[in-house]
């Protein structure tokens, strides 16, 4: 994974980014062990990982990379409801598995739990699809903010309840391609009325 140019090779895109809280270095680090305790526990399983996108894209490519037993990849892509209708963790799934999962080992991977509802959801609906299991990876956990309790049996890191952005994570499109993770400035992050 080491392919990422010097931290100041992105001078322009990470303008407006304030502190840099987690290096490229931490997170190939925690991915690769990741990876290896992956590999270890669905030895012969031949898991489906599945993830969101677009956010989930940056780190799966790289989980991917690290683990070493085979595995298959399926990805679901969801619009949230207005505000009243994301209290609750409701979407709409825009983009759907390609595959069955009735009797896989499934494994949900994340960019980054928050709430934890939008993420309850799709787990209560990948379960009603009766997976041999289905257990929980993420890289980014802002544990303080959830209101549902979400089983994780992989994750990376603790994130502040701040806005952060870079790898895979945005703001409005923007700084996915950071191979860091920083903290946005204040005179850049617009909260959404």
């Amino acid at each position: 994974m080491s392919h990422y140019y010097p931290p100041e090779a992105y001078h322009e895109l990470s303008e407006g980014v304030r502190e840099v809280l987690l290096s490229a270095e931490q997170i190939e680090q925690r991915v690769r062990e990741l990876g290896a305790a992956i590999s270890r526990d669905y030895e012969g399983c031949n898991p489906l990982l599945v993830g969101v996108l677009k956010g989930v894209f940056p780190f799966m490519a790289d989980l991917l990379r690290m683990i070493t037993i085979p595995v298959e990849v399926d990805f679901i892509a969801i619009t949230r409801y207005a505000a009243a209708e994301r209290r609750n963790g409701a979407v709409r799934i825009t983009k759907d598995l390609d595959e069955p999962i009735e009797g896989r080992h499934v494994l949900f991977v994340e960019d980054v739990i928050d709430t934890g509802l939008t993420l309850s959801y799709l787990i209560r609906n990948l379960t009603s699809r009766r997976p041999a299991s289905l257990k929980v990876c993420t890289l980014f956990d802002k544990s303080r903010r959830r209101l549902i309790d979400i089983p994780l049996q992989y994750k990376g890191f603790d994130l502040p309840t701040k806005f952060v952005v870079g790898y895979g994570l945005d703001y409005r499109e923007k700084y996915r391609n950071l191979p860091f993770v920083g903290l946005l400035s204040p005179e850049v992050f617009q909260p959404d009325e």
